[in-house]
């Protein structure tokens, strides 16, 4: 065997020259100086840095000194310079094999025998070690390296020195470079390529963000790990190479096929450098071949600095032109024209991928396993339609999942949509019948979630191929814009007078084969009650290790419903919630319910359809219902219902008390941790509510109810930065949904922002009706806030006939009540009484009541107020309790009676801590003459501020009672002879002054001498 390098006659298979020491080719190389190789078929990944020191020396990591293990005399080596398995490199690491070696040393996979792990160890070569001043600059960049912290970015952990060599330890990473698995399988499709390289991007960022350049990217220097995740290797490693003499001689340090033109004619580089190799890789990857490939280095730097690569749409007109752009916006030969950072290559791909730039850090290619069949899922197109707009996040499965992978005995939550099963017998009581009931089955696993399917079937109607059927296809494609972890499709058929039911979990992504199983029903009444056993090997392979027998007794009771058909109309009744047809969903429970009376589900459905038909007491009514017969529930499902009845009978505290149980067994239920959140929220407790929030989004991120709810608590809890951010990512994932805007609105009212507030209702009343309505009532009460009351009063006119005539009785109530407290802040008590009026003939709900109220007490009807104060104490439910003593406090204000007051508003708070009862608490200290505690309440209403917004959480903005915080605590510090009191009038002046509209602006004035 010839060596290629100097011709020397090798023995046959040699790995390495006898004379010149050359590894022999076998993949791709790393050219220091123009031709020496090097391999990477290891990597490493981030590890907590080694802690103090081995034998004396200094601390790892300073750049003076390398770490000394010990001082004992050199392992052995043998005489090609390698390592033996079994050496034991300073009396801790063990050689186990060599992975690689070329320019920079020799690689080794090791065992650290101290902390008993494996490791990835460079011997670096001698000569890099001899020169003083190269050796102070390798380890002053390999410091700088060990700052580059990314889930996307493999890092060295550890310098060290024993036996008279040099290393680096990296913890070591089973897997495979790009260039193997481009051998291996060869050119990937757009998207997964786009994938790859996004994640690349993410990395790249974080290293630029550091003062790192790679210098030296390449598809031996980018790892593909079981899990599918992208890493980049050697930061710090590659720029720092150096021999001697070359930083006197320009030599190059890089690939010749990667360089960027810069780096080719040896001229200064940044990170745009890094930005062409990536372009390159990414060409590569595409059709299988660089864009500049030549019979020589030479030829191959040559063409780059004068020739532009040619588009990738000519080379393969299957290249979406899009992608074809973005490769040669890469490829530019002047720097200046390609993208100015790593961040804005990830968006343009992002762009073109239709994906949330939020989550992209947790983007990954699932690699296939070589012994199952690549079922492609991107026969439809590459992107998902804009109205869609859902982000690709978790897109592999965990390790778990995969064959040959360890179970752990924890588990992060794993999302699984079930797909519509296959029915072979023509009976149409089977459709839409079983998957519910395989989603109850799953979930019997703490840590799984089903994905609503009545949600998947209008994301999959949304698709560019548009569906109402959730098949396999388009199945997998709303689960990867989902960041669903599986898709479990199944069939039934009929042989003879029996029944067979398989089911097959898949990987969301690359469709390789989770699970599959099957199993015999002896006649057509005992299919359901197979389903629990087909689900437990799906439950098993997706790491639970629950035994079968004990989660066929856990659902036992849960599967023994009498009649098929109620299943069936179950089923049904889903599908028209999910679809928002609320009155035909309650239909169809009860028609479940009349076929089976003891069908619980049924109940609970009964209840949720009412509840979203606003009418409370047949929901509690039907929560009671479903409560009778929770001996056939599953675990999970008693705890949600519990919770719903609790939320449907508002009494929150125990709704709180419920859903933390439920969240103790299954940490995994986003339903449960959504509905947690809900309860702090009405319990006032807004930093609970907005944690509990948090830990929803983590759960389900994707899920852009949960992101909502999470930016609107965030908003309540005063965090309007939080707010904001989360709204817009909400808005990403689904930019028709109106609550992003609202919450938008909200959080830029809380941080002053009043006219983009402003703009963004505008962008609200172009989302159809219920949008004109919302954008209608954030206007007013804008105008409102800033004191322009005749705007308002038109804007809520105008609102509130639309709303009448769109049939809207309790939008329009809102309005009136919002219009009333507009002439009340004009002094107009007529126009006030009669849209007060108005509002009570449009809906006689709590809040309604509790609004009206409060404007007949501002005219001057108290005896009105007090009656509408006795309706609501005569209610169980503590708001309208509260609201009641809220009146009656009010009333003794206006009464000159502030111990009364002060009674009645305590005796309020302690049953709701509403934020307006610390204004009226405040109110009633300053008619007391207790100005310091005045002074806490009117701080309370400051810090509490966000919770202002939308007082009743319920869409409607009451912000325009803020303002008047600032007026009375200028009052009370006033009071207390504060110099600062000015400040507060100030602040007043500066929210309503302008306009020039309010009453009270001559008092103010008055008050601050002008």
């Amino acid at each position: 065997m010839l060596c290629p390098y100097c011709k020397a006659e090798n023995p046959p298979n040699a790995a390495k020259c006898r004379k010149c020491g050359k590894t022999a080719p076998g993949s791709e190389a790393t050219f220091i100086g123009g031709d020496e190789p090097q391999e990477h078929p290891t990597a490493a990944t981030e590890a907590r840095p080694s802690q103090g020191t081995e034998g004396g020396g200094d601390t790892p990591g300073t750049p003076e000194s390398w770490s000394i293990a010990n001082e004992r005399a050199p392992a052995s080596a043998l005489p090609t310079g390698e390592f033996a398995p079994g050496t034991v490199l300073g009396d801790r690491y063990e050689i186990l094999a060599l992975l690689g070696q070329g320019g920079m040393g020799a690689v080794y996979k090791a065992r650290d025998t101290e902390l008993d792990r494996l490791v990835a160890l460079k011997i670096i070569r001698p000569e890099l070690t001899t020169n003083p001043e190269i050796l102070k600059r390798f380890k002053q960049e390999l410091i700088l390296a060990r700052q580059v912290t990314h889930r996307n970015v493999i890092r060295i952990f550890d310098l060290g020195q024993a036996d008279g060599f040099k290393f680096i330890t990296m913890e070591f990473l089973e897997g495979q470079d790009l260039r193997g698995y481009l051998k291996q399988h060869g050119k990937m499709s757009p998207e997964q390529a786009a994938l790859i390289i996004l994640q690349i991007c993410r990395a790249l960022e974080a290293a630029h963000g550091e003062g790192v350049i790679h210098r030296d990217l390449k598809p031996q220097n980018i790892m593909l790990d079981a899990g599918g995740r992208a890493y980049v290797m050697d930061f710090g490693i590659a720029r720092s190479a150096y021999l001697p003499g070359m930083t006197q001689t320009g030599a190059l340090v890089g690939t010749p096929e990667y360089m960027s033109p810069e780096q080719a004619k040896g001229e200064k580089l940044d990170e745009r450098s890094d930005l062409f190799s990536l372009g390159v890789i990414l060409y590569e990857l595409l059709i299988g071949q660089s864009p500049y490939y030549s019979d020589t280095p030479l030829a191959t730097l040559w063409r780059r600095i004068q020739e532009k690569a040619k588009p990738l749409i000519e080379v393969d007109p299957t290249i979406p032109q899009p992608l074809s752009d973005i490769v040669a916006k890469a490829l530019e030969i002047e720097q200046e024209n390609r993208f100015a950072s790593a961040g804005e290559f990830a968006h343009a791909l992002e762009s073109w991928l239709g994906i949330s730039p939020s989550v992209v850090g947790a983007t990954t290619y699932q690699a296939p396993a070589p012994s199952l069949k690549r079922k492609p899922i991107w026969k439809y197109t590459a992107m998902i339609a804009i109205g869609l707009l859902v982000a690709v996040a978790g897109l592999g499965l965990p390790k778990r999942f995969l064959p040959g992978a360890g179970k752990k005995a924890a588990h992060q939550p794993v999302s699984v949509l079930v797909a519509d099963f296959t029915n072979h017998t023509g009976d149409p009581i089977f459709d839409d019948t079983l998957e519910p009931m395989f989603n109850v089955a799953l979930e019997g696993a703490s840590f799984v979630n089903a994905f609503n399917r009545g949600d998947a079937r209008k994301l999959a109607g949304q698709l560019p191929h548009p569906t109402g059927k959730l098949d396999e296809q388009p199945a997998r494609l709303v689960a990867v814009g989902q960041g669903i972890g599986a898709v479990v499709t199944g069939e039934l058929s009929r042989r003879g007078d029996k029944y067979s039911v398989s089911a097959t979990a898949l990987d969301a992504v690359s469709g390789d084969v989770i699970a599959k199983t099957e199993v015999t029903a002896e006649n057509k009444d005992q299919v359901l009650l197979t389903i629990p056993k087909l689900a437990a090997p799906i439950r098993k392979a997706l790491g639970d290790t629950t035994p079968e027998s004990v989660q066929l007794a856990a659902t036992q009771g849960s599967f023994a419903a009498s009649n098929l058909e109620a299943v069936r109309q179950y089923g049904i009744a889903m599908e028209q919630q999910s679809a928002g047809k609320f009155e035909d969903a309650l239909q169809s429970f009860s028609k479940a319910a009349e076929l089976d009376p003891n069908f619980a589900r049924a109940y609970s459905g009964m209840a949720a359809a009412a509840g979203n038909l606003g009418r409370r007491q047949d929901a509690e009514k039907y929560a009671k219902l479903a409560m009778q017969h929770v001996d056939r529930m599953t675990e999970r499902e008693r705890y949600r219902v519990r919770g719903q009845y609790y939320i449907r009978t508002e009494n929150w505290k125990k709704c709180a008390e419920e859903y933390s149980e439920l969240m103790k067994q299954y940490p995994a239920d986003n339903i449960g941790q959504n509905n947690l959140a809900l309860c702090f929220a009405r319990l006032y407790n807004m930093p609970r509510a907005m944690e509990e929030a948090r830990q929803a989004a983590q759960i389900a991120p994707k899920d852009v109810q949960t992101r909502m709810n999470f930016s609107l608590f965030a908003c309540y809890a005063g965090d309007f930065q939080t707010c904001e951010r989360e709204g817009r990512e909400g808005q990403k994932l689904n930019p028709l949904y109106d609550e992003g805007y609202l919450n938008l609105a909200y959080a830029q009212l809380g941080q002053g922002q009043l006219a983009q507030a402003a703009e963004t209702y505008q962008q609200l009343q172009k989302l159809g009706a219920r949008g004109e309505s919302l954008a209608a009532s954030g206007l007013a009460n804008l105008a409102l806030y800033e004191g322009r009351y005749r705007q308002a009063v038109q804007i809520l006119e105008r609102g509130v006939a639309a709303d009448i005539a769109a049939k809207e009785p309790d939008r329009a109530a809102d309005n009136l009540a919002m219009l009333a407290y507009a002439e009340i802040l004009q002094g107009a008590k007529k126009a006030a009484l009669s849209a007060a009026d108005r509002a009570l003939s449009n809906s006689q709900s709590a809040k309604i009541r509790f609004l009206a109220a409060q404007t007949f007490l501002d005219a001057g009807e108290t005896t009105r107020a007090r009656k509408l104060a006795t309706d609501l104490a005569s209610e169980l439910q503590a708001d309208p309790q509260a609201y009641a003593k809220l009146i009656l406090g009010e009333a003794a204000l206006k009464e000159r009676d502030p111990r009364q007051a002060l009674q009645l508003l305590t005796d309020s708070k302690n049953l709701v801590d509403i934020w307006i009862v610390h204004l009226d608490l405040g109110r009633a200290y300053l008619v007391a003459g207790a100005f310091a505690e005045a002074d806490s309440e009117f701080d309370q209403c400051i810090k509490r501020r966000g919770e202002a917004l939308e007082l009743f959480q319920d869409d409607m903005p009451t912000y325009a009672h803020f303002p008047i915080v600032y007026y009375y605590q200028g009052r009370v510090r006033e009071g207390l002879k504060s110099p600062g009191f000015a400040d507060s009038y100030r602040t007043y002046l500066s929210i309503r002054g302008k306009a020039g509209e309010d009453p009270l602006l001559p008092e103010i004035r008055h008050r601050l001498g002008q």
